[in-house]
């Protein structure tokens, strides 16, 4: 029997995936625009330093989101990280391979505050819960994104 996860359950076109794009991983969020919450997903790692299209694919086919956010990091004075580069072209890979509109959201601190989050909430340091880290700060990045939404729509 497979379990339908509720979140899923309740998924319409105004559902979205959060990503936080990492060399080694990227952590994954869901978030629907209606409702304006995101919740955390996973980790995928990425071998080789090469992200993991098929199981992007898969989540993208079992969520069949409307729209993806990748988090985009610079530096204070809005100029390009080392790894901001990679950033936008992971955006256009996912653009060119699943056909969907990728938005930019900043994600300035967003891994920093995560971990800050989990130290709070459970006192275990953050490199122990290097997977869960990730997927809050996807989560974060998906919410800022959705809470910005939300005031352009209104």
């Amino acid at each position: 029997m497979v379990k339908t996860d509720p979140l899923r359950a309740n998924a319409q076109n105004d559902t979205y995936l959060g990503f936080d794009f990492g060399n080694k991983k990227i952590g994954t969020a869901v978030g629907q625009a209606t409702t304006g919450s995101a919740s955390a997903l996973q980790t995928l790692r990425s071998p080789n330093q090469s992200p993991d299209w098929q199981a992007i694919g898969k989540l993208i086919a079992e969520w069949q989101p409307a729209g993806l956010v990748v988090g985009i990091s610079r530096q204070s004075d809005g100029a390009d990280n080392p790894i901001t580069p990679r950033m936008l072209k992971f955006c256009r890979q996912l653009e060119g391979r699943f056909h969907l509109p990728v938005h930019q959201q900043d994600e300035t601190l967003s891994t920093f505050e995560a971990k800050q989050l989990l130290f709070d909430d459970t006192g275990i340091k953050a490199t122990k819960l290097w997977a869960v880290q990730d997927q809050l700060a996807a989560q974060l990045i998906l919410q800022s994104w959705l809470n910005d939404f939300t005031k352009r729509t209104i």
